[in-house]
């Protein structure tokens, strides 16, 4: 890896595609910049969408903390009546219910999902207890006991068409969407999932001021001129 220069440092907001991992845009950069120290604001699914912060070289990699700490933004897409062991799309499907709730149902329903909220983590996820990622553990068919962390949502209704339900949610560090998805189908009797999740905001960073992912991806693309350097 070459030398940091200044002028290919920064933060940059990705707008992630569908279908590849978090890292695989880290590795990217990496190639694209020639620069080994690449941190980032927080990951997002292989399924989900959105923007990711990225950040380049090791003054910006040392602000991870801050931006991490950052509330988030999400258009989240989720399918009543089904539900699967990873709480999103992606996953083997458990149980299906037939009851299809109504509206006033899921207005009511959505009320507990306001303000500071206890979130039981998934078990496919990321999250290390004993040293161990619980994804990692799952796919061993392996459950353990995981401690309720405390949220804050700002959750709003933008549409109901059964099964589907659309939703504009505002959290703390460290929400899972795919647990909201799962909870609230508990909560209405029928069980739900997570279909489609995008993040359109990070922090400050909205998803129209981001690099779409296919950009990056282009051996003739320059991302200098979309850096933000500020500290």
């Amino acid at each position: 890896m070459s030398a940091e220069h200044p002028s290919l440092c920064g933060i940059l907001p990705v707008n992630k595609k569908a279908g590849i991992s978090s890292f695989s845009l880290v590795s990217l950069l990496r190639k694209k910049s020639k620069i080994e120290k690449i941190g980032h604001a927080g990951t997002l699914d292989p399924f989900a969408t959105g923007v990711m912060v990225l950040l380049i070289g090791k003054l910006y990699t040392r602000l991870s903390d801050r931006f991490l700490t950052e509330d988030k933004q999400y258009s989240a897409t989720l399918s009543l009546g089904t539900v699967t062991d990873t709480y999103d799309s992606d996953g083997q499907i458990l149980s299906t219910s037939d009851l299809v709730p109504t509206q006033t149902e899921l207005e009511k329903a959505l009320l507990s999902f306001q303000g500071e909220c206890l979130q039981i983590p998934p078990m496919f996820s990321a999250k290390k207890i004993n040293g161990k990622k619980l994804y990692e553990l799952a796919r061993k068919g392996v459950t353990v006991e995981r401690e309720p962390v405390r949220v804050k949502l700002k959750t709003e209704l933008l549409s109901y068409e059964y099964p589907k339900v659309k939703l504009l949610v505002d959290c703390s560090k460290g929400t899972y969407i795919r647990t909201l998805a799962h909870d609230l189908g508990e909560m209405l009797g029928c069980g739900a999932h997570l279909s489609h999740l995008e993040r359109t905001r990070s922090g400050t960073f909205l998803l129209e001021e981001c690099v779409s992912t296919d950009s990056l991806e282009d051996p003739a693309f320059d991302y200098r001129p979309y850096l933000r350097k500020c500290v």
